[in-house]
C-alpha cells in the first residue's frame, strides 16, 4: 500500500511538471526572451539587417528622453487619458441602471458589450467611413439641419485626435461596463433593501452604497486607461497612419524600428514605454494595499 501511494504521489508531481512545463517554456521563448534580446538591443545602433551591432550604452535612452521628436509624442496620449474618465463615467452610469430591474436588460448588455468583441482594424474601417467626408457622421448631421457643424473630422488638427479618442471609448466602454456590472452585482441585495426602508432613492444608493463598494475596482480601471492611453495603437494607426498630429508613441516605435531601420533605438523606446507601464502598476498595487 505504501508503494502505491508514492507510486500515486510520483505520478502526480510528473503530471504538475509535465502540465507547467510547456506555459511556462513558451512564457520564456515568446515573452522574457524577446525582452531580453530587446533591451540588448537598445544598447546598440542596429539597424534590424547588419549582423554586427556596434555598442553604444545608453545613447539610444539619452536621444529618447532629450528628442522632443521621440518623447514628446506622449502629449497624444493625453487626449486618450481625458477619454478614459468619459468611458469610465458612461460605463458605470449603465452598469448601476442595468444592475437594477429593467425591461430588456440582456439585450442592452449585448448592446453596450458588443463593440468590445470586435476588432481594432475592424473598428478602425468603420470609423474611417463614419468620420470621411460625407460619410454617415456628415449625413446624420445634414439630416437634423447642422450642415454648419460639419468638418474634417480626421484632418483638422484641433479636433482629429478628438475623433480618434472617441472611437476609443466606444470600442472600450463596453469592458469597464461588464467590469462595474459584475462589481456592483457582487453587492449583498439586503443593504439595498435596508436602505429603501430608510427612504433612500436611487441617487442614495449609487452615491452611499454602490460607489463605495466598487471603490477599489473604479480605480483599478482607471488605472488600466491610464495604461491603455500610453500604449495606443490600432485604431490611430488604421484611421489615419499617424499622420497629422495623431503619431502616439507606439506607433512613433514602430515607424523608427521599420521604416527608418533603427531598430536600437525603437528598443530604448519599448523599454522606455515598460518601464512607464511598470511604474504606473506599482503605483496602482501601492494604493489598493494603503487602503487595505
Amino acid at each position: 500500500m505504501q508503494r502505491i501511494n508514492l507510486s500515486q504521489k510520483a505520478e502526480k508531481k510528473l503530471l504538475i511538471f509535465l502540465f507547467t512545463i510547456v506555459p511556462v517554456s513558451l512564457l520564456l521563448l515568446f515573452s522574457y526572451y524577446p525582452l531580453v534580446k530587446m533591451f540588448q538591443y537598445s544598447l546598440t545602433d542596429w539597424n534590424g539587417i547588419t549582423p554586427d551591432p556596434n555598442f553604444v550604452g545608453l545613447d539610444n535612452y539619452r536621444t529618447v528622453l532629450t528628442n522632443p521628436k521621440y518623447f514628446s509624442v506622449f502629449k497624444t496620449s493625453f487626449y486618450y487619458f481625458i477619454a478614459t474618465f468619459f468611458q469610465l463615467g458612461i460605463a458605470l452610469l449603465f452598469a448601476t441602471i442595468l444592475s437594477f430591474k429593467v425591461k430588456f436588460a440582456n439585450f442592452w448588455k449585448g448592446i453596450l458589450f458588443f463593440p468590445y468583441l470586435l476588432n481594432g482594424v475592424a473598428i478602425g474601417f468603420i470609423f474611417l467611413y463614419f468620420y470621411k467626408g460625407g460619410g454617415t457622421l456628415d449625413t446624420v448631421l445634414t439630416f437634423f439641419g447642422l450642415e454648419d457643424q460639419i468638418q474634417l473630422w480626421l484632418g483638422n488638427r484641433s479636433i482629429n485626435n478628438i475623433s480618434l479618442a472617441f472611437t476609443s471609448v466606444w470600442r472600450y466602454t463596453g469592458f469597464n461596463f461588464l467590469v462595474f456590472l459584475g462589481a456592483i452585482q457582487s453587492v449583498n441585495p439586503e443593504i439595498y433593501e435596508a436602505a429603501e426602508i430608510d427612504g433612500a432613492n436611487q441617487w442614495d444608493k449609487f452615491r452611499y452604497i454602490i460607489v463605495p463598494s466598487i471603490k477599489k475596482i473604479i480605480f483599478l480601471n482607471i488605472i488600466l486607461g491610464i495604461s491603455g492611453s500610453l500604449s495606443v495603437f490600432d485604431i490611430p494607426y488604421i484611421m489615419t497612419g499617424g499622420s497629422n498630429g495623431t503619431t502616439t508613441f507606439v506607433i512613433q516605435t514602430i515607424a523608427t524600428a521599420f521604416k527608418y531601420n533603427k531598430t536600437g533605438l525603437a528598443s530604448a523606446m519599448g523599454i522606455i514605454l515598460l518601464g512607464i507601464v511598470i511604474v504606473v502598476t506599482v503605483v496602482q498595487k501601492l494604493a489598493i494595499k494603503e487602503e487595505r
